[in-house]
């Protein structure tokens, strides 16, 4: 099914939908008012983990901005295979293909972005996970009509064109381009203008034009130990020289003329450039007596040389392929994962919304490996194996890994097994890679996903001894020149970033903060330090470490917290306004605060990374009855919530806030949890291109509802327990594809899948559980244990929700007395 989505109109025009993909709204997320207030997604196509997304391009994009933007869409510069894995990371290794028509008289290609773009015939743009169709007009009366579609390293397109005055066709591949590199200091920003080489060759007998360019933007905040080594190798002619994105375009008709372009040069017989600004174009003749000529082009992508591209595109896109042949089995691949959701009840607009998300989801990590083999700009070298990009793991191992165990099992040994390649070839688990390590955000969450993994029970596809040796490296080694770095986010010339303040931190046994007038984001790090110890201590006994071991990095997780914790913080001075802080009268006391050296608190809104003092004081997922008990008990605990949303601290935009509204469960107050839930998805979810309030960070935001939607959440993901919420659906269906089949009753042989069943009964309209049973055994929902176990899952279950449409209180004295307000 394709979307019809005139400029004009704000909503989007749907047909009857024959399959969950035809739901998807590949635009949901693509805009907003700024980049930190979109999705920063792109209604590309490609199949799930798809090494190459390719796009309509309306810009160059870059750090901050994406290819695409619907808002501004009219004129279309051309179609990109982009490997950019989210708005605030680079792009690497991008190949554009440009369609155009010169006139007779002078046989122009417009090579330049700013004169290259064609005006979109309004209302002619489809779009679906598998195809891309619009129609593009030329000053003179000609069109182009484009379709698009994809496998995961090749790309397909046809371009029929229709003459005007002008009846030369031309179709450009872009090689290189001016790059646009972000540089961040903790005062400004700002960018500059690079010009990476490119190289390109045209081969005229076989209609083939093939070419590369060493454009990779987030270079500048790679780690220097993996740049020189990289550098080293170049300079003494070993390793692979250098990252380089190659492609070959493959086209079905003969040329009629081809050249080369630079910058604004045209060299019209050259076979060859080399440099800045590089490409190469091929000229067609329409059929005698016609005013349309079809011409259907292959371009398969490969990091690792031509020829690699070459057979990926016989692999993926062999010779005689149709273009609907293609776009069928990149559609049944996102059929063979969507369909396996079922959902019943509830509103359209809902139904495409969680069908979006679980499309979001599955694009992330993607591949980087080609047919066994890959290549590495950690090491420049290419190895035989898998390998995974776009490892956003400060974001994505709250709930996004939890559903990709859950829901693309058949992945996560690649995936392990990848994280534990970098880590032989840069020394370190990646924190946030983008073809390198960016040193993004803040901990060594990969620490959690390989715990998480393993705790549930995978252990087949990678070295489990492997996995330990890099997590124990991370948990006791600090990085080079730790007393020195400060590790602002993006610095430059600094090397891997780890658990920065780790020397600081343990250094003297009295601390166990980061030092705030040593390191940036020092709150942060204190906390995610300790979670991510929390799960080693978890997988130290799983392993059966040594006892001491497991003593050692529980010890340190449970006592980190406290450390940064201020009993008479309060919250009197964060409102400006008179009013709300009458209203509050300092009402919640206690919170984390930054220290210094001396052990002084230093200024209590520095430290934090992507949030403040509200959001992480309740970011101690791993101690929840520790945290209530410093915020003086349930109730008081329960008030500091509501504060917290009916005061204005919550931004849900950024994952430290994705799980506090579980929080309320925990102290008591399930109908509370259920009223924010519902409240939070209506505010941040809708079916436009606006529908994100925040960036998707590689299917976080997505999971967030994914989750929301079945009635439950990974609040403390290691623990392989699910707070519970309240489920969006009349009745929502999972088929769980894991391989080996299990006794039990909820395994479908047909399908090879375990079968997940979330049911709610009662009201549609009403959002309040009165009760939970899970494969028939009541939850004690209301006495203290509002949890779903990993276990009652995985293999499939039955889950029914009874639901009220007024809240149900606990009885307890603790928490009889909290009602919120807008209840």
């Amino acid at each position: 099914m394709n979307i019809l989505l005139p400029t004009a109109l704000l909503s989007l025009v749907w047909t009857a939908a024959s399959s969950n993909v035809d739901l998807v709204n590949p635009l949901i997320g693509n805009t907003g008012p700024e980049p930190n207030f979109a999705g920063g997604m792109i209604p590309s196509v490609a199949p799930p983990f798809g090494m190459t997304r390719w796009v309509a391009q309306t810009h160059q994009n870059y750090v901050s901005r994406l290819p695409y933007n619907y808002s501004d869409s009219e004129i279309i510069h051309g179609f990109v295979g982009t490997h950019q894995p989210a708005i605030w990371m680079g792009e690497s290794g991008m190949v554009g293909i440009v369609p155009g028509l010169s006139s007779s008289g002078d046989g122009k290609v417009k090579a330049l972005f700013e004169e290259r773009g064609l005006q979109r015939r309004v209302g002619s743009e489809k779009f679906g996970v598998s195809l891309y169709e619009v129609e593009l007009e030329t000053d003179d009366g000609g069109s182009i009509d484009v379709a698009m579609t994809a496998t995961s390293r090749v790309g397909q397109f046809r371009f029929t064109f229709k003459t005007g005055a002008a009846w030369h066709p031309y179709i450009l591949l872009q090689s290189s381009r001016p790059s646009e590199l972000f540089h961040s200091t903790p005062t400004a920003s700002h960018f500059n203008i690079s010009y990476p080489d490119g190289w390109t060759r045209i081969f005229p007998e076989q209609n083939r034009i093939c070419g590369y360019n060493s454009e990779m933007q987030d270079w500048v905040i790679a780690p220097v130990s993996s740049m020189q080594d990289v550098e080293n190798k170049q300079r003494d002619g070993r390793g692979h020289g250098g990252f380089k994105g190659w492609f070959c375009a493959v086209f079905d008709r003969e040329f009629d003329g081809y050249g080369v372009t630079q910058g604004s040069e045209q060299r019209d017989r050259a076979l060859e450039g080399l440099g800045e600004e590089v490409g190469a174009f091929a000229r067609f003749e329409y059929p005698s007596d016609q005013e349309e000529l079809v011409v259907d082009v292959r371009i398969a992508v490969s990091f690792i040389s031509m020829e690699q591209a070459l057979v990926n595109l016989e692999e993926e896109v062999p010779q005689g392929t149709p273009l609907e042949m293609t776009e069928q089995n990149t559609r049944a691949a996102w059929e063979e994962k969507l369909d396996r959701v079922e959902v019943e009840g509830g509103k359209l607009e809902d139904q495409r919304v969680l069908m979006t998300s679980v499309f979001h989801a599955l694009q992330y990590p993607y591949e980087l490996h080609e047919y066994g083999k890959y290549y590495s700009a950690y090491d420049d070298e290419v190895h035989d194996g898998e390998s995974y990009n776009g490892y956003s793991i400060w974001d994505t191992y709250r709930a996004e890994w939890g559903f990709l165990l859950l829901f693309a099992p058949e992945r996560i040994p690649g995936m392990i097994q990848s994280m534990l390649q970098d880590y032989k070839e840069g020394g370190w688990l990646p924190m946030w890679k983008n073809i390198v390590e960016t040193n993004i955000m803040i901990a060594t969450h990969a620490d959690s996903l390989i715990t998480e993994a393993i705790l549930k029970g995978f252990e087949g596809g990678f070295d489990v001894d492997v996995a330990w040796e890099a997590v124990w490296k991370d948990a006791t080694i600090p990085p080079e020149k730790d007393w020195e770095v400060k590790y602002e986010d993006r610095e430059e010339g600094v090397d891997y970033e780890v658990r920065a303040g780790l020397s600081s931190s343990y250094a003297d046994p009295k601390k166990g903060w980061v030092d705030d007038d040593i390191h940036s984001e020092s709150v942060s790090r204190t906390l995610g330090y300790a979670y991510d110890d929390h799960a080693l201590s978890l997988l130290s006994a799983h392993l059966n470490k040594s006892p001491s071991i497991t003593s050692f990095l529980h010890e340190r997780s449970m006592n980190a917290p406290w450390l940064v914790w201020n009993s008479d913080a309060t919250s009197d001075d964060d409102y400006v306004n008179e009013e709300d802080k009458t209203r509050f009268n300092g009402m919640t006391k206690g919170f984390v605060q930054g220290r210094n050296v001396d052990g002084s608190w230093a200024d209590p809104t520095s430290g934090f990374t992507e949030g403040d003092k509200w959001a992480y004081s309740f970011d101690i997922v791993h101690d929840i009855p520790g945290l209530i008990e410093k915020r003086g008990g349930k109730e008081a605990f329960v008030q500091s919530l509501n504060e917290h949303y009916d005061g204005g601290w919550d931004w849900f935009g950024n994952e430290p806030s994705h799980h506090i509204p579980y929080l309320y469960a925990l102290a008591g107050r399930p109908d509370l949890t259920q009223h924010r839930v519902r409240e939070i998805a209506r505010a941040n979810y809708n079916d436009t291109p606006e529908g994100l309030s925040g960036n998707e960070d590689c299917g976080q935001m997505s999971a967030w509802y994914i989750f929301g939607a079945l009635g439950f959440y990974p609040v403390n993901p290691v623990s392989k327990e699910f707070v519970i919420g309240s489920p969006l659906f009349d009745k929502l269906t999972l088929r769980l594809p894991f391989p080996e089949p299990d006794v039990s009753p909820f395994y479908d042989a047909q399908r090879q899948a375990y079968t997940l069943t979330v049911e709610k009964h009662g009201d549609p309209e009403a959002i309040y559980v009165k009760s939970v049973a899970v494969n028939g055994e009541e939850v004690d929902l209301y006495g203290g244990n509002p949890i779903i176990r990993w276990e009652d899952i995985y293999h499939g279950g039955n889950i029914v929700f009874e639901m009220s449409k007024t809240p149900v209180f606990a009885v307890s004295d603790d928490t009889a007395g909290v009602v919120h307000e807008e209840l």
